[in-house]
């Protein structure tokens, strides 16, 4: 286990998060990430008021009581922002969400945002697909284009407003419109054409580091495994819209309950991995031409039922892809079986120390 390097004092320009991931690939290295580690875990959470909120000093963490440092990426999503909420999809406030992604870069961590906002033409959630209607209508010239520019300055507003104490931009890395080559959300495979999906996320960059000037943003895009590279191509945004390539992929166990437990982790391992390796090594090649960072931007095994998943199974799709972090998904607070990484009285806790302890996995030195 590599400690991240932290800034060291408040007062300094915070870390360039690119520099951060660079280095670390370069070195046969990856950031371990997880998403809103620090607004809540497996059996905490933080009040929503804004006392409590004041008063949280950002030091509860999951994985930081399994194995004593902080992740080095934290994740965040700001569904809800693009109406005004004051809670994002998982309940999370947009006020504790600012405190925790400016206090976790500080500490000389990088954070990262996806959006799953709702459904622009039927009002519905990110994951209503009961129209292919929803990309057409808020590009330029289509009904709600006015409605998502105005989303998109709500968003923009919000990533504008993290600033550190020395009143500077806080560096952030925007994932936008992921797993686009997937069928659950309204900008996905079926839902759009190629073309559309390409002006939807062009729209997106132009406004925000164009109009508005936010210069500091880093932008991943990842679509979802199980893809060719013809039709990775099709969607890509452009060399000029991107600086990250991840890949969204999810380990799960088959739902045959006529075999054992073990039986269905192995077949859950073998799956995962050979998709997971198939899908990296197309997008390795493909971000080695096109000079951009690689990264596994979702990963996980819900429940987590393998206690060496890991060492096993995570480290092990990984060896010799320079990826540059790895993140996690969530550990819900209000869901028993919703959680993705380690906590403490887990099964994977003691595999998840030897992970840490393993010289390819990046943590935030504090």
């Amino acid at each position: 286990m590599l400690a991240l390097v932290t800034t060291g004092c408040s007062s300094k320009k915070s870390p360039d998060p690119l520099s951060i991931l660079e280095k670390a690939a370069a070195s046969g290295r990856f950031l371990y990430g997880h998403q809103d580690d620090l607004v809540y875990g497996k059996n905490w959470s933080v009040g929503t008021d804004s006392l409590s909120i004041a008063a949280f000093p950002i030091e509860q963490s999951d994985i930081k009581s399994v194995c004593g440092e902080f992740p080095a990426v934290a994740g965040f999503d700001l569904a809800g922002i693009e109406l005004c909420d004051e809670r994002n999809i998982d309940g999370v406030p947009f006020e504790l969400m600012r405190k925790a992604a400016v206090t976790h870069v500080g500490r000389g961590g990088i954070v990262t945002f996806s959006w799953h906002p709702r459904n622009p033409f039927t009002g519905g959630d990110a994951w209503d697909v009961s129209s292919d209607q929803a990309v057409r209508s808020i590009l330029d010239g289509g009904e709600n284009h006015g409605m998502f520019m105005e989303w998109l300055s709500r968003a923009a507003d919000f990533l504008e407003s993290l600033k550190g104490k020395d009143g500077k931009p806080v560096p952030v890395v925007f994932r936008p419109f992921h797993e686009n080559n997937g069928n659950w959300f309204w900008w996905g495979d079926d839902l759009c054409t190629p073309e559309q999906y390409k002006e939807l996320y062009s729209l997106t960059y132009d406004y925000m580091v164009g109009t508005r000037g936010l210069k500091d943003i880093v932008w991943a895009y990842s679509p979802n495994s199980g893809f060719n590279r013809k039709q990775f191509e099709s969607r890509y945004p452009g060399d000029g819209y991107v600086d990250i390539i991840g890949l969204d992929h999810y380990c799960f166990a088959p739902a045959d309950t006529t075999i054992s437990l073990q039986d269905r982790l192995d077949l859950a391992d073998e799956y995962y991995l050979n998709i997971l390796r198939a899908s990296l090594e197309i997008l390795g090649d493909f971000a080695a031409e096109h000079g951009k960072l690689l990264a596994l931007t979702e990963t996980g095994f819900e429940g987590t039922p393998d206690p060496k998943w890991w060492t096993g199974t995570l480290l092990k799709g990984l060896e010799g892809i320079p990826v540059c972090y790895v993140l996690t998904w969530r550990n819900a607070w209000d869901k028993v079986s919703h959680y993705y990484a380690p906590f403490p009285g887990s099964c994977d806790e003691e595999d998840f120390r030897a992970f840490y302890d393993d010289d390819r996995t990046v943590f935030l030195g504090n």
